[in-house]
């Protein structure tokens, strides 16, 4: 995985039923499908606005179906097998 420079934090985060957008402390606006998230897409409305932001601003965490998602993780881009 590429190295990341981490001074953006996460400030804002909502989720539908097509994608996760983040508003970051920078500026930027970051838009993900949930496709790259399968467990997030079975997800029930509920289940996926249960969410907080984690790590001051690292992160996402939904305590119900244990998923994290890390501001790195979605700034570097799907991985590929």
């Amino acid at each position: 995985m590429p190295t990341v420079y981490m001074e953006a934090r996460i400030k804002k985060a909502t989720i539908d039923e097509e994608r996760l957008s983040l508003e970051l402390s920078d500026g930027r606006m970051l838009k993900t499908p949930l496709a790259w998230f399968p467990s997030l897409l079975s997800a029930g409305v509920e289940t996926r606005n249960n969410f907080r932001i984690i790590g001051l601003g690292i992160g996402i965490h939904w305590p119900d179906i244990d998923e994290d998602i890390s501001l790195a993780g979605l700034l570097a881009g799907p991985s590929v097998s």
